[in-house]
């Protein structure tokens, strides 16, 4: 076993599966199956999923929403998918706790790093959602900082790409794979992996991020446990 503490961010887009909007339950139920094969071999795991399934703050607001207001409905937006992600870890016999960046009881308990740590002690799974609680931040920079403060060892971002290339393979056949790359690469290629503040966070607090296609039932796994799949981002 590699890591003992993980933050897995996952993205609102892959919740769609096939469909154009919200949540297949088929993706669903098969994200919820592989973080029960990790958490139940004792790796503490927090979460933080996208909204981009249900909207998205900076597509809004180039639709004529205000930028603030917008950022604010991506955030609840996320909040929808992480009660669903809870309820579905739930009938795998998990306990996935919602925190919220924001103070939002009953639906969830406002993130405190204190108490998601107990939970995460306890080897409940820690969803953490509504982003950082500021507009202008993505959820990879929320998933950056809630790793930093949780203290994981590294960040998994799942995503429906086996990893970063040198351009978009969806669009382009000749793009290829890196196996590992820094952070400064990224930057100096412009590569469109996480916006540039969460890089720069990751970069200055060390922390390794593995970019990797959670689509493939059994990939988390089989990165915890070591196997070179997806990228790594590192130093």
């Amino acid at each position: 076993m590699k890591y003992k503490r993980i933050l897995l961010k996952l993205s609102g887009e892959s919740l769609m599966g096939d469909k154009q909007y919200g949540i297949d339950e088929n993706r669903l139920s098969d994200y919820a199956f592989q973080i029960k094969e990790i958490v139940g071999r004792g790796i503490q795991t927090a979460i933080v999923v996208g909204g981009g399934n249900i909207f998205r703050g900076v597509s809004g607001s180039a639709k004529g929403f205000d930028r603030v207001k917008g950022d604010q409905m991506g955030m609840l937006a996320t909040v929808i998918n992480s009660l669903a992600l809870s309820s579905a870890l739930e009938k795998e016999g998990i306990r996935g706790r919602v925190f919220t960046a924001l103070r939002m009881e009953p639906i969830g308990q406002l993130y405190v790093k204190e108490e998601a740590v107990e939970a995460l002690k306890r080897g409940e799974v820690a969803i953490v959602s509504g982003g950082t609680g500021n507009p202008f931040f993505t959820t990879d920079t929320a998933s950056v900082l809630r790793a930093v403060e949780l203290d994981a060892n590294v960040m998994l971002k799942g995503t429906r790409v086996d990893g970063i290339y040198t351009a978009d393979p969806e669009k382009d056949p000749t793009a290829i794979k890196f196996d590992e790359i820094t952070y400064d690469e990224i930057y100096n290629r412009e590569l469109k992996v996480m916006d540039l503040t969460a890089t720069t966070l990751a970069k200055y607090n060390k922390l390794p991020i593995v970019v990797f296609d959670m689509d493939t039932v059994g990939n988390l796994k089989k990165v915890l446990w070591g196997e070179k799949i997806g990228t790594l981002v590192h130093d």
